[in-house]
């Protein structure tokens, strides 16, 4: 998500070669979504830059690949998933395993995916997003899936969608994430010390700031409990994503002023022709 086309000269320096835009990113956040592993498992020297370019509280959430999740559905997946840990290694407890599934991916498969979890090496953060709607609206499904990861300390991630579904889309971004995106109930119970929280708002950031009130709240409790949560903010373009992600951070400051304010990001430098 650092590599995101529309940063470079707003939130990253212009002309910053891929290796080094992590780092810069990691002044204005202090986590990221590792949504490329989904597509390919990245060498492990790659890896290992991720980790000198940011500091020991930096958090990645890193998805397992969609031929364990999507293709196999869990079958069959011993040495892939043997190259994806070995590639991540270098993150240590840094990294939190996001196995995400697709809406196919229902109450009967839950037996699968609890023997996965169960397997995954002692100490590797866990965490689950579902995109089924009986998981939602089921109380025995919700029940069975909450058990399955209570029982190996995995988190529910919850995508919220309910903001940006409330009225049609108004852009071609909006448009393709109206097409893409799942329409799901809003879900606000964290199941260990360390929630995750998915958010997608819309063009307007008057509409995606007043959407993410309800998760401004839970955080803040979740905080005061002693939890440390991971909120993610998303808008169909994701043009202002760092932007929103710190002005979240600080409303939820305004209410908890223990947190921590996130790091302060190097000024950014016009691009020059010399």
């Amino acid at each position: 998500m650092w590599t995101h086309k529309a940063w470079p000269g707003r939130f990253l320096p212009p002309s910053l070669p891929p290796k080094e835009r992590l780092h810069a990113y990691a002044g204005w956040c202090n986590a990221v979504e590792g949504n490329t592993t989904f597509y390919a498992t990245p060498a492990r020297s790659t890896v290992e830059t991720w980790a000198e370019q940011t500091g020991p509280a930096f958090r990645f959430v890193v998805k397992v690949p969609k031929i364990v999740t999507h293709e196999r559905r869990f079958h069959g997946v011993e040495t892939e998933m043997r190259t994806f840990l070995d590639a991540i290694e270098p993150l240590g407890d840094r990294a939190v395993l996001w196995t995400q599934l697709p809406g196919s991916f229902g109450p009967s498969d839950v037996d699968a995916l609890a023997r996965f979890l169960r397997r995954l090496p002692a100490g590797r953060r866990r965490a689950v997003e579902v995109r089924h709607p009986e998981f939602f609206t089921d109380p025995a499904s919700t029940a069975l899936l909450e058990g399955t990861l209570a029982g190996v300390d995995a988190e529910w991630v919850p995508f919220d969608t309910t903001v940006f579904f409330q009225s049609p889309p108004i852009s071609a971004a909006e448009q393709e994430a109206w097409a893409k995106k799942p329409r799901l109930p809003r879900r606000s119970t964290a199941l260990t010390d360390q929630p995750i929280i998915r958010y997608l708002g819309r063009d307007s950031i008057e509409e995606t700031v007043s959407g993410w009130r309800p998760w401004v709240e839970a955080a803040a409790g979740w905080l005061r409990e002693g939890r440390t949560p991971t909120v993610f903010v998303h808008t169909p373009d994701n043009n202002d994503a760092p932007a929103l992600a710190r002005r979240f951070h600080d409303e939820v400051r305004a209410l908890v002023p223990s947190l921590e304010a996130l790091p302060e990001p190097a000024p950014i430098e016009p691009a020059t022709l010399f």
